[in-house]
């Protein structure tokens, strides 16, 4: 997950925002139909994710919501020791994340005439 793969493995995500890797490793898992933690990420982001412009395939069908498909799999993942505490370190990662973009888009943002 280095911050040089995420911009070529998802073309609309900008490289130099925090944690650019993670949610563009996210969305190549989406566009191969992978279930990972990652993408599981980008699915609980989605709709604030899309609203700031970027955009993902829908997600493969879920049992359960995506906020329990990752804990599961954190739960299940053998180099996780606290599953609770990763998968809280990952929502703040993703809000970081989030802000950035929203910030970038609202300084970018031309003023409308009227």
């Amino acid at each position: 997950m280095s911050k040089s793969a995420a911009p070529a493995a998802v073309p609309n995500i900008p490289g130099d925002l925090p944690v650019a890797d993670l949610v563009g490793a996210g969305g190549a898992a989406l566009h191969r139909g992978a279930v990972t933690v990652e993408a599981l990420l980008v699915v609980i982001g989605g709709p604030r994710l899309r609203d700031a412009g970027l955009q993902f395939p829908d997600p493969p069908s879920l049992e359960q919501s995506p906020e329990l498909a990752l804990y599961d799999a954190l739960c299940r993942a053998p180099d996780v020791e606290d599953p609770y505490g990763r998968y809280n370190s990952l929502i703040r990662r993703l809000v970081s994340f989030e802000r950035a973009l929203e910030q970038r888009n609202t300084r970018t943002r031309k003023p409308t005439d009227g």
